[in-house]
C-alpha cells in the first residue's frame, strides 16, 4: 500500500469523528465557509450513477440529446467541494441548467476503482485524474459528444461565477472565444470594466520586469490577476492575505499584483517577453478572478489557484511552492492532503 492510499484510509476514519460544517455556515458571500474543516462530501442522488465506462456513459448523454459529460473529481474531506455541491449545484436554476446540458459523474480523485475512459484504456481513477490534470480539488471537466474537451475549472465556482460558465457552454460560445475573452465580453455590457481606477501616466511608462531568463531569481515568483470590482478579489486582500501565517509566506516570494483588464502598463513576462497584464492574461488563459499563478525561480510556471481561495489553502499553496514539492511529481492535492493528516493527527494525540 503506498503512503497516499494509507493517507486515504487515515483521512476517511478521521473525517468520522471531525467536526464538520454546519448548513448556517455554508452561504453566500465573500469568506463564507472555514476551509480550514474536514468535512464529508456527498453527491446529490441525480449525478449518474456511472459503470465506470465514460464512452458508454458518454454514448447515453449523446442519445438523451446532451451535450455531453461534465466529470467532477473532487475529494471527502474538501471543504471546496462540499461548498460548490451545497451551494453552486444546490441552486435550482443552476442545477436545471446542467441537468439539461449535461450528464454529472462525480470521481473521487484518489480512488483506485478503476475507469474505462473514452479511448477504451482502463485506469485506476487516481491516475485518470492526474493525467487530465485534476490536480485540485474540485477539478471540473465538461466534455463534448465527440469526446473532445470542452473546458478545465479548478477550485470553488460560487453560484455567480458558475452561471457564467454554463451560460459560455449552453451558448456555444466556446466555438468562437476562448471562456476568458466571454468573460471579459461579459463584464464590460455590466459596465464592471469601466470604473477601473485610471492608470497613471508612471504605471503607463514604467516598466515592471518580471524578467527571469538573464539572471535567474532567488525567490518564486507570485502574480496576483485581479479585476477592480472582483469580490473575490476584495476578499483576498482584506481576509486572506493580511492573515499573519499567509502574508509570513508571501514575504518570501517576489509578488506582482495585476489588473487583468490593464493594457497599458508595461511588462516583461518571466519568460523575458514585452507584454501588459490583459496580454500576459490572455497568454496565461487565466479565465476567472482571482487566479494566483506561481513561478519559480528561473521563470517556469510551476503551479496556478484559480477563482475563491481561503486562508489555508493560500497557506498550503505557498508551502507547497517553497518547499518545491511539486519538483518530485507531488501535486498540491496530495500535498495538502498529508497536511491535513498530521494536523488531524497531531490533534488527535
Amino acid at each position: 500500500m503506498s503512503r497516499y492510499q494509507m493517507a486515504a484510509c487515515l483521512l476517511a476514519l478521521l473525517i468520522g469523528t471531525s467536526t464538520t460544517a454546519t448548513a448556517a455556515e455554508v452561504h453566500s458571500g465573500p469568506l463564507f465557509f472555514d476551509d480550514s474543516k474536514v468535512v464529508s462530501v456527498e453527491y446529490p442522488s441525480w449525478f449518474k450513477a456511472s459503470f465506470m465506462n465514460l464512452d458508454d456513459d458518454l454514448t447515453e448523454a449523446r442519445d438523451d440529446g446532451k451535450m455531453g459529460l461534465m466529470l467532477l473529481f473532487g475529494t471527502n474531506g474538501c471543504a471546496y467541494c462540499r461548498a460548490f455541491v451545497r451551494q453552486s449545484l444546490s441552486d435550482e436554476g443552476l442545477q436545471k441548467q446542467v441537468r439539461e446540458n449535461f450528464d454529472v459523474i462525480g470521481l473521487e480523485m484518489f480512488s483506485d476503482v478503476e475507469v474505462t475512459d473514452l479511448n477504451g484504456q482502463r485506469l485506476a481513477v487516481k491516475d485518470f485524474a492526474l493525467r487530465e490534470g485534476a490536480t485540485v480539488a474540485p477539478t471540473i471537466i465538461f466534455v463534448g459528444t465527440d469526446g473532445r474537451q470542452l473546458l478545465r475549472l479548478q477550485g470553488y465556482y460560487p453560484p455567480r461565477q458558475f452561471r457564467v460558465v454554463l451560460d459560455y457552454l449552453a451558448g456555444r460560445h466556446f466555438e468562437t472565444a476562448s471562456l476568458r475573452d466571454y468573460v471579459v465580453e461579459q463584464m464590460s455590457r455590466k459596465s464592471e470594466l469601466q470604473s477601473a481606477e485610471p492608470q497613471s501616466s508612471a504605471a503607463q511608462t514604467t516598466t515592471l520586469d518580471l524578467n527571469r531568463q538573464i539572471v535567474p531569481a532567488r525567490r518564486p515568483l507570485l502574480a496576483f490577476f485581479g479585476g477592480s470590482d472582483c469580490l473575490e478579489c476584495q476578499q483576498l486582500r482584506s481576509e486572506v492575505l493580511t492573515y499573519p501565517p499567509v502574508s509570513k509566506q508571501i514575504a518570501r516570494f517576489e509578488t506582482a499584483h495585476l489588473n487583468w483588464s490593464d493594457d497599458r502598463t508595461l511588462l516583461v513576462t518571466p519568460l523575458g517577453r514585452r507584454s501588459n497584464p490583459a496580454d500576459w492574461a490572455r497568454e496565461l488563459d487565466v479565465t476567472q478572478l482571482p487566479t494566483m499563478v506561481f513561478f519559480d525561480e528561473g521563470g517556469r510556471e510551476v503551479f496556478r489557484l484559480e477563482s475563491q481561495v481561503l486562508r489555508q489553502r493560500m497557506e498550503r499553496a505557498l508551502l507547497y511552492v517553497l518547499e518545491r514539492a511539486y519538483a518530485d511529481g507531488t501535486t498540491y492535492q496530495q500535498f495538502t492532503r498529508a497536511k491535513t493528516i498530521e494536523k488531524l493527527s497531531a490533534e488527535g494525540d
